[in-house]
């Protein structure tokens, strides 16, 4: 075990890929520290933001810092001055490190000039660099083998050579990242865990941006964002006739070819809309543009396929493309999911955080909390089904989730459509399961079982059969009879849309009087939980304090210490009214059921989460100025305080996320963004690890 503040990632030759376990080790870190930082020991040359400090500052809000230039570096190393620059190092990152809880050390990059008359260093020069700035810092080792298009016998030597390398210095871990499958069979039994993170095209294949921009090839047709974010994993030559050419055609190639031939471009369009490949993009050669007429009529196929020209022949530019990689870079969050969804898959993550010897802080943050629920779902992992299958954002989220190892997932809809969304945008959709409802196998078995249940509101099995095409009612069915866990949807749906069934079918948990639900308000530096916000327009003080017991229960089962604020326009005895009484009472019915819950109540918003103003309104209390869990008295008051909170203090809104009911069914914004719908759904999926 250590309990270094810093741990150094080196690789130990080029191409192992330490920026993704540099992200893997990241997203870890940041579930247990406050501040985390990032820091290079070298910075780039031509002056621009150095990717990996780039990527980990957009994703996680690090503080990022690197010392001199590569080019500096050469110099000193050169006039045999290594002392003098790990001294400049360890300025840079001592200056770093006096601001942060954990830093996260990138080592230098294999390939870059470090010494005078040679430009490509020996590798072991420069791993032996990296260890000594390393032991310089403090800081304990990951070393980073290179496993790609080595055997297992050369992968466990490798893994040896990297751990005995460190000599002295503390050694986290060993990882072999980009292995094939099979190739980590001999892995050798060390002082240290050693892992093996296999190889996935999806990470090292570049996507369309990154070929266009290497090529500097000239966009002519489709070049949208989705687009340009799709993984480029191999090239297609097209110089055949169109019957050969399909043959060949792969999901995720780029077709190469001279851009006079229409009828490869109209077939590679035909190809990718009729499922046949979903293919990246076309590179036409030669620098001939494409007939006008050809591109009008690829137009009307309404697919996002776009198309580029490059002066080259086309055997000069399948050369170019040999070889060329991408980045992992903040704005292509697919490529993120795919890195961290192999790490954790992986990478034992709490083997790992044991050897760092890192608590957990008290007070949780967002981040904290946003990636906790990423972790906890994923330890048990649960199937949700997700009713609006063709909806963009909830395809775009079902990869993520599918990358990440969050759930199982079932998508409802008209499967072909559902299919063809997702070709258009380059989608992955992993092992979904996709379910028409109209055809489904279920839709009988439903249709008896919700006729049953209602039949004392008249429901009749003919009519429930025609009710079961609805995404929402199938869906809630699929909960209740155990085909899945849980349920998120509203995306699309008004809330009734989505809860009636769930009310009707799934119904309260014995002992709760009322369903309601709470949002998880991230603030700047802190998570509240507001009830109830979305369900109740004005509840009775019976059903307030069960909101509250409820709230409280939700708080807890996610890391918020529960501290509930009953709110009203009165503190204590100030005001009076009908509504301080209800909110009084309910009050003294929390306390009755729950005499071990810290509860306050009435008491005003700002003496609730304020220290200054509950000193003087309410001295003594343990839960003035501290509360995290604050119930509103009224739908009215709570939904108009959680969307003026959402909207000027720019807190992220998760939820409204349903509590008391049965089996788990949340209801999503309909202006929901893909995270917001992660989000959601790995909450749902917790859910249902506690109530299955």
């Amino acid at each position: 075990m250590t309990v270094a503040r810093g741990v150094y990632v080196t690789g130990v030759e080029a191409g192992g890929g330490k920026s993704a376990v540099a992200l893997g080790l990241a997203e870890l870190l940041s579930r247990r520290v406050r501040r985390l930082g990032v820091f290079r020991p070298l910075t780039r040359d031509d002056g621009e933001t150095d990717p990996v400090v780039a990527l980990l500052r957009s994703r996680y809000g690090t503080v990022g810092a690197a010392g001199p230039s590569y080019q500096h570096a050469s110099e000193l190393l050169g006039a045999h001055r290594a002392d003098d620059l790990v001294g400049e190092i360890l300025e840079h990152y001592h200056a770093l490190e006096r601001s942060c809880d954990a830093v996260i050390i990138v080592g230098t990059d294999f390939g870059r000039t470090l010494g005078e008359g040679h430009d490509e260093p020996a590798l072991p020069e420069e791993l032996q660099l990296n260890l000594r700035i390393a032991g310089e810092l403090g800081a304990s080792v990951l070393p980073v083998v290179n496993g790609h298009r080595r055997d297992s016998g050369d992968i466990a030597d490798a893994v040896r050579a990297a751990y005995y390398a460190c000599d002295e210095l503390p050694v986290l871990a060993v990882i072999a990242n980009r292995v094939a499958p099979g190739a980590d069979s001999r892995l050798p039994l060390l002082p240290v865990p050693v892992y093996a993170i296999p190889q996935l095209p999806a990470i090292a294949a570049p996507t369309v941006a990154e070929v266009a921009a290497a090529l500097h090839a000239n966009p002519v047709h489709g070049a949208t964002p989705g687009a340009m974010a799709r993984d480029v994993v191999s090239a297609v030559v097209g110089a055949a006739s169109v019957p050969t050419f399909l043959e060949h055609l792969r999901d995720n190639c780029l077709v190469v070819t001279p851009g006079d031939r229409a009828d490869l471009i109209v077939a590679t369009f035909a190809a990718h809309l009729g499922g046949q490949a979903a293919v990246s993009g076309l590179l036409l050669t030669l620098g001939v543009e494409p007939d006008p007429r050809v591109v009008a009529l690829v137009s009307r196929f309404r697919v996002e396929l776009p198309i580029f020209t490059v002066p080259s022949d086309s055997y000069d530019t399948v050369a170019a493309l040999t070889g060329l990689e991408g980045r992992l870079r903040g704005d292509n969050q697919r490529k993120v999911d795919a890195a961290l969804g192999l790490f954790e898959s992986h990478v034992d993550s709490i083997e790992l955080a044991g050897r760092l010897d890192l608590s957990r802080p008290d007070r949780v943050t967002p981040l904290m909390f946003e990636y906790e629920l990423i972790e906890r779902a994923r330890a048990d992992r649960r199937h949700v089904v997700l009713p609006e299958g063709v909806e963009e954002r909830i395809l775009r989220a079902a990869e993520a989730l599918s990358r990440r190892g969050v759930c199982d997932l079932t998508l409802l809809g008209p499967v072909d459509e559902i299919e063809q969304r997702a070709r258009e945008l380059g989608l992955d959709l992993g092992d979904a399961r996709l379910v028409n409802p109209a055809d489904a196998r279920w839709r009988s078995e439903f249709a008896t079982e919700y006729a049953r249940m209602r039949a004392h509101k008249g429901m009749t099995r003919d009519i429930a059969y025609d009710l079961m095409t609805n995404v929402n009612y199938f869906g809630t069915m699929m909960v209740h009879t155990g085909r899945a866990d849980a349920m998120v949807s509203g995306a699309v749906h008004p809330t009734a849309d989505t809860i009636r069934p769930a009310f009707e079918i799934i119904k309260t948990q014995p002992g709760v009087g009322v369903a309601s639900s709470v949002f998880f308000m991230c603030l700047a530096d802190h998570v509240l939980v507001y009830g109830d916000c979305a369900i109740n327009p004005d509840p009775t003080p019976e059903q307030l304090a069960d909101i509250a017991l409820s709230s409280a229960e939700t708080a807890a089962r996610f890391g918020v210490e529960p501290r509930v604020a009953m709110l009203s326009y009165s503190t204590g005895g100030s005001g009076q009214g009908a509504e301080v009484d209800k909110v009084a009472l309910a009050t003294k019915l929390v306390r009755e059921r729950r005499p071990d819950l810290p509860v306050e109540g009435p008491i005003q918003y700002d003496a609730a989460v304020d220290p200054s103003v509950a000193a003087t309104k309410l001295p003594g209390s343990e839960v003035a100025g501290r509360a995290t869990v604050l119930i509103f008295p009224d739908l009215n008051t709570g939904n108009n305080t959680y969307k003026a909170v959402q909207r000027s203090a720019g807190a992220v809104a998760v939820g409204p996320v349903m509590q008391g009911l049965r089996k788990p069914v949340n209801d999503l914004s309909r202006g929901a963004t893909v995270r917001d719908i992660i989000s959601t759904v790995a909450i749902t999926a917790i859910q249902s690890q506690v109530v299955s």
